[in-house]
């Protein structure tokens, strides 16, 4: 019958029941298991490093399991071990070659480049076929500098997760980016102004005539009502010299 656990027992945690000599083991397994899974990774070559799909995260996990175990669990073998690193490598690289083969393949395994941004405003149909909401891709455009939707052209959201975004030489009226609403929500628009005057949607950034939109009729392309005042983006005067 196996004894009671002892809670915070030191010799326990910090040591363990495993002879001296199991730690010079541990040196031995993991640099064994380490300069094999490098050598793989980089027989696998830069594309799993430099962007993270879906493959290279599934990658990542089953070696994590397969890597981790082998460093310091006894009864897991070094050969057993480096057989599944072998098998899971070598299954990704026959991804890779197929990705790289075959825009079939690509699509099916990676998925596709997605258009998100157009003319300066957020296109909640594409953002369906990535479970994506307008919110992240504001936060994704303000990573890339961008502080006024109407500075955008065109933005896809490429099939590694990157986001690609072609601005405009002068920009238009559209919804500013800076500060991120959940820091200071758009003020929303009252006044609809003159005939010609703008609204914009605080969500995606489509434009209206603000006479036919206020106060709280539903966008008709994203479905909210909270309206605000296009502004165009203009550079930032430099900050004064002490």
């Amino acid at each position: 019958m196996d004894e009671p656990v002892i809670a915070f027992e030191l010799k326990r945690m910090l040591v363990g029941d495993h002879p001296a000599l199991f730690y010079l083991e541990i040196v031995v397994r993991t640099a064994i298991i380490y300069g094999y899974t490098l050598a793989l990774i980089r027989w696998i070559g830069g594309r799993s490093v430099a962007q993270l799909s879906m493959v290279d995260f599934l990658l990542v996990i089953a070696l994590g399991s397969a890597v981790g175990d082998a460093m310091f669990y006894p009864d897991v073998p070094l050969l057993a071990s480096m057989a599944v690193i072998t098998v899971v490598v070598g299954i990704n690289k026959g991804l890779d070659t197929l990705i790289e083969r075959f825009d079939r393949a690509k699509q099916l395994i990676d998925g596709r480049s997605i258009e998100v941004v157009r003319t300066g405003r957020i296109l909640p149909q594409q953002l369906k076929h990535r479970d994506l909401s307008a919110k992240e891709v504001r936060a994704m455009l303000r990573v890339a500098g961008v502080s006024n939707l109407g500075q955008v052209e065109a933005a896809f959201l490429e099939a590694g997760g990157g986001l690609s975004v072609f601005r405009r030489d002068r920009p238009l009226p559209g919804l500013s980016l800076v500060p991120p609403a959940d820091v200071r929500p758009q003020p929303p628009l009252r006044d609809a102004g003159g005939p010609d005057a703008l609204a914009c949607c605080a969500n995606c950034g489509v434009l209206r005539r603000a006479a036919l939109v206020l106060p709280d009729t539903p966008c008709r392309d994203c479905g909210r009502s909270l309206w605000t005042q296009p502004v165009t983006a203009r550079d930032r005067d430099p900050d004064p010299i002490d």
